[in-house]
């Protein structure tokens, strides 16, 4: 396969990040509401899934960069560099033939040691974070984040397509299947969304790695620490690492750096 054409799929339009929604996206000056960035992701492993299935889901890693929107129902096309045979190198573009994100994905030969839980206190569920600022993330990382549970499948669980079909079977929910990148990236968004209220703000860049497939019905546990904080040509961002864990036995199952733009230039 040398290429996987698609229709993007808006998975949070109704999101409480405005960005996704068409009014808020247009004043930026964006065409309409985004595709999150998780989801973007979510194309751009897909082919590797496809090729290496369930070894991804227990030791794939993923670098993927986000560069310009992707809209809701948009054709777009992921090429395929498969020409080092235990990496792929994928680009997705749209139909107007503007570059969309680019990735890195490969299988990992030898597994890093994975983390272990710290314990962080799991958040209730009506818990209203601060509103997010340069001096809040510096408290964060200094004081320590709130974790937060998350489960994936129940009865409308998140996927990356408008149609499970289209899905690789081992990710179909009605099959049981396994979780996708679109929600394990989710919960590194929910979590960082989950410190710091932002709206609007910017999914830019996750490095990803697996350490086991996630099984639908299973309870994760985000634990995050803030890396860093900056401000950039007028944006500010903000650099977290998240780690997720089964919450049935503590083990992790995937570590995620996530890069973000937490307020735009001008708000």
């Amino acid at each position: 396969m040398t290429s996987w054409t698609a229709e993007a799929l808006n998975t949070a339009p109704n999101s409480d990040n405005k960005i996704h929604g068409d009014t808020l996206a247009k004043k930026y000056g964006f065409e309409g509401g985004l595709v999150p960035g998780v989801t973007i992701s979510a194309y751009l492993v897909h082919p590797a899934i496809e090729l290496w299935k369930e070894d991804w889901l227990d030791r794939g890693f993923a670098n993927c960069c986000i560069t310009s929107p992707l809209y809701d129902k948009e054709t777009f096309t992921v090429d395929i560099d498969d020409s080092n045979k235990n990496r792929l190198n994928t680009t997705l573009v749209r139909s107007n033939g503007v570059v969309s994100a680019n990735a890195e994905v490969s299988i990992t030969s030898e597994l890093p040691y994975p983390p272990i839980r710290r314990g962080d206190l799991v958040a209730n569920k009506d818990y209203r974070p601060p509103e997010a600022t340069m001096a809040i993330w510096k408290n964060l990382q200094k004081e320590g984040c709130r974790a937060f549970r998350y489960t994936w499948g129940g009865n409308n669980p998140l996927i990356y397509l408008k149609d499970s079909k289209n899905l690789p079977e081992l990710l179909q929910p009605e099959l049981g299947g396994f979780s996708n990148l679109s929600f394990l990236l989710g919960c590194s968004n929910w979590v960082l969304a989950g410190n710091g209220y932002m709206n609007a703000w910017l999914h830019l860049q996750t490095i990803s790695q697996n350490y086991r497939s996630v099984k639908i019905g299973t309870d994760l546990i985000a634990e995050m620490k803030v890396n860093d904080v900056y401000a950039k040509k007028g944006h500010e961002f903000v650099d977290v690492a998240v780690d997720l864990y089964d919450e049935k036995d503590d083990e992790c199952v995937m570590t995620i750096n996530l890069i973000a733009i937490f307020k735009l230039r001008g708000m």
